[in-house]
């Protein structure tokens, strides 16, 4: 199942810029299930798709057989058209949406978990929150925003962790959230599962390195569109498998471009932060982008993420 058509069953302010939705379809019929990270695919008229975190908050069994789905969307000050849409929906709309995928699992354990939240990434830890709390493994919640009346989802925060969350609003704190400090005080087996604006990830992904954190103990997901940067300049991208040949504009990824021209290559999210897009590369040097590959495999040039990732030489050369 590629794509299904839900309704709106309910669309309720949470905040001034952030909305609530219940999604399910017309028939009430059960959902696909899913676990805490995962998110949904909207289709939007127009605009193209927009990738929202599903939220459980009463209990990770909810999930497994659900009849309709939980999101909650931002209003985005530059938004290129997709949640001032969302915004404008209202209950008995109609929408088209892609099954669950996750990019961002709670991977199973027993030990201790510390998860941050900036902003309206708040969403997908909410869930793992809720999963958490049910095994009762122990777990720490931290959640940042610029003012308490921008935070969403306060009252879940204190059930599901029994009043021990730590809240930071800038205004209040005069400053912002010590990300260094608690990454820092965290012991050293304690995985960190951050969501948040791209700042405090692009810092988390950076402290972790200068503090020499081991692959796998930062897990994160990005929701951000990537951003042109100037000085881009086109290149060209050749695909070894027909010898087919694309020009990569400024402002259009390798993967905007095949898909524009017929091609097919695996993606997911279009952010650098999945994988799942990887290509082998043959020739040519890649401008790395991506958030996932290591220092050293970004010096090897022999992979590349071409949902974000450019070019450093005129031509690329791909594994496709």
């Amino acid at each position: 199942m590629d794509q299904f058509e839900v309704v709106v069953s309910k669309a309720e302010a949470l905040t001034p810029r952030i909305r609530e939705f219940v999604l399910a379809r017309a028939n009430g019929a059960p959902m696909p299930g899913w676990a805490a990270g995962a998110h949904i695919d909207i289709h939007l008229p127009d605009v193209g798709r927009r990738s929202y975190s599903l939220i459980e908050t009463a209990s990770p069994r909810a999930s497994e057989h659900p009849t309709a789905y939980r999101i909650a969307v931002l209003q985005e000050s530059k938004s290129h058209g997709g949640s001032t849409f969302m915004h404008g929906l209202k209950a008995g709309d109609r929408l088209t949406i892609s099954p669950p995928a996750n990019n961002f699992p709670l991977h199973a354990s027993a030990g201790e978990v510390a998860l941050v939240a900036g902003g309206i990434g708040v969403t997908p830890l909410l869930t793992m929150a809720c999963e958490l709390s049910a095994a009762k493994r122990p777990f720490s919640f931290y959640y940042a925003g610029r003012s308490r009346s921008e935070l969403a989802f306060l009252g879940d925060i204190e059930r599901l962790t029994g009043a021990g969350a730590t809240i930071h609003a800038d205004e209040e704190a005069g400053g912002f959230f010590d990300l260094e400090g608690l990454m820092n005080r965290l012991a050293p087996e304690v995985p960190l599962y951050l969501c948040g604006p791209l700042p405090m990830i692009e810092a988390a992904i950076a402290l972790a390195k200068r503090m020499n954190w081991p692959q796998g103990r930062l897990h994160f997901e990005i929701f951000s569109a990537p951003e042109e940067k100037s000085g881009d300049a086109s290149f060209e991208v050749e695909l070894k498998s027909s010898g087919r040949v694309y020009e990569i504009p400024a402002g259009k990824t390798i993967l905007d471009v095949l898909i524009e021209a017929g091609e097919d290559p695996i993606h997911d999210c279009r952010r650098g932060d999945c994988g799942i897009c990887q290509t082998a590369v043959i020739e040519g040097i890649p401008d790395h982008r991506d958030y996932i590959l290591s220092d050293s495999e970004k010096a090897s040039n022999k992979v590349m993420q071409i949902c974000i990732s450019r070019a450093k030489t005129k031509r690329l050369v791909l594994d496709l």
